[in-house]
């Protein structure tokens, strides 16, 4: 087996997994130095499979495999420890994290800076942290890594941005100054300039920055709905 087809001692974390065969489980993981990969565990739903305690999502593992097709086989797993379960609201958006890297990501495109994004966000959740800026914080590196970063401190003329002006996002041009008849949603200066600096103390940047990610986020996904914003929207209305 040649070396380019071995890979030993991957940082990664698992996405999702669903069944394969009777005994075998087909694993999405967002692996360091690899990016996102689909992977083959034979024998992980087996009683007595050691992978069963080892496969937990929204922990670090380190993982080898092997093969050169578009499913790898994993051939080894260990759990790295550092991080307390998720539990409740943080679940659930750990859920969406998830499903925004399965959604947008290709596979086999390696992002370390955005794996590092991902584990402080799962870390901050983990550890009862304000879970909007995270969010905020892990969505824009995420639209960053995929080629959509955003500029946030000047206007899509190169016009510095006003904390006390209203302004349009526009999702290929950037920030353009609305105007008043103009009837469409509008932010304000301030909560650009708070979103590039990361910071969400203002109540205003919190609610206006939330919308705004939405709006890109939307246009990026092509229409495919998250799965895990439809059960937080219903757990909301019980």
């Amino acid at each position: 087996m040649s070396v380019k087809q071995r890979q030993d001692d991957q940082q990664a974390f698992l996405l999702h997994t669903h069944p394969y065969s009777e005994t075998s489980l087909i694993l999405d993981v967002f692996s360091r130095d690899h990016g996102r990969l689909a992977l083959l565990a034979r024998g992980a739903r087996r009683p007595r499979s050691a992978l069963r305690g080892v496969l937990i999502g929204f922990q670090r593992l380190e993982l080898g495999w092997f093969g050169g097709g578009e499913v790898k086989t994993l051939a080894k797993a260990e759990w790295m420890g550092g991080l307390p379960l998720l539990t409740g609201r943080c679940l659930l958006l750990g859920y969406y994290l998830n499903e925004l890297l399965q959604k947008l990501l290709p596979r086999e495109d390696a992002h370390p800076s955005l794996f590092d994004a991902y584990g402080e966000a799962l870390a901050a959740l983990a550890g009862d942290g304000a879970d909007a800026p995270e969010l905020r914080r892990f969505e824009k590196s995420l639209l960053k890594e995929i080629g959509y970063g955003l500029s946030l401190d000047r206007e899509a003329d190169g016009t510095p941005i006003r904390p006390d002006r209203r302004y349009l996002y526009l999702v290929e041009r950037g920030a353009v100054a609305a105007q008043e008849n103009d009837g469409l949603p509008s932010l304000a200066g301030k909560t650009l300039l708070d979103l590039e600096a990361d910071d969400y103390r203002d109540p205003r940047t919190l609610a206006e920055s939330k919308l705004l990610m939405r709006q890109l986020l939307a246009h990026h996904l092509n229409g495919h709905v998250l799965q895990s914003r439809r059960v937080f929207m219903d757990l909301q209305e019980l």
